[in-house]
């Protein structure tokens, strides 16, 4: 089996994405997918490189592409933004304590929750854990797979621009053996695609993506990384949480 085959298979990607992967991962230097299948130092680790491909490809209106894996192997699982450390989403406080502790995702449900109304900022321009702790949250997600089973649903294809974390390298530097990678697959799943896709650029690096030629064949979004406090007041994404 070559190495593009043994990352396919180990990954348990959909039957949908393997032919398109396939050729998408072809462009990447054999000496360094070799390296990968060699070493294990690195996250999210090669059973959960190309998790984000586990759904099916028919639903996709939304390419989320954020920037490298959680630095936890714990919580890295090859699905940005997912952090796989977390289960439930709130406690009597507010967030939940692992919640709050992931900044970006802590800025992402606050984001989602005052773009759909459950709570507004306090006089300071804060959105407080005990303004959270006081919602009704009966009809509210509660955990954050389930979180990212709706976003799946909804049509989110969600995947880091580095799909790399490797300790001896920076992510930016790790990105440039993914460029061309992301590049093809960008191309073929514009030309797959029986709608125009929404494409999603989270942060400098995913920023990168913006200049390919094969990014005009989709509708884009551009924002800052969820780390910096900022992206909760962004009104590109709360029109997109709304």
């Amino acid at each position: 089996m070559s190495s593009i085959d043994t990352l396919i298979e180990r990954s348990g990607v959909h039957d949908d994405w393997r032919i398109t992967l396939s050729e998408s991962l072809s462009t990447l230097q054999p000496d360094y997918l070799e390296s990968l299948l060699r070493d294990d130092a690195w996250l999210p680790g090669v059973d959960r490189l190309l998790a984000a491909f586990r759904r099916n490809r028919s639903g996709v209106r939304y390419l989320l592409i954020g920037e490298s894996p959680y630095p936890r192997r714990e919580s890295a699982n090859g699905i940005a933004f997912y952090d796989a450390a977390v289960g439930s989403l709130w406690s009597e406080q507010g967030l939940s304590k692992a919640v709050n502790r992931a900044t970006s995702l802590r800025n992402i449900v606050k984001t989602a929750l005052l773009a759909e109304g459950h709570l507004q900022k306090d006089s300071a321009g804060k959105i407080t854990q005990e303004s959270i702790a006081r919602l009704d949250k009966g009809g509210l997600i509660r955990t954050l797979p389930e979180l990212f089973q709706n976003l799946e649903q909804a049509g989110f294809l969600m995947l880091n621009a580095t799909p790399v974390l490797h300790p001896e390298r920076k992510p930016v530097i790790e990105a440039r053996y993914w460029l061309p990678f992301l590049e093809r697959l960008l191309a073929l799943i514009a030309r797959n695609s029986s709608r125009r896709i929404t494409l999603l650029l989270w942060g400098k690096i995913a920023k990168l993506i913006e200049s390919m030629p094969a990014s005009d064949n989709y509708d884009k979004i551009v924002c800052e990384h969820p780390y910096n406090i900022s992206f909760i007041d962004n009104p590109k994404m709360l029109q997109l949480f709304a």
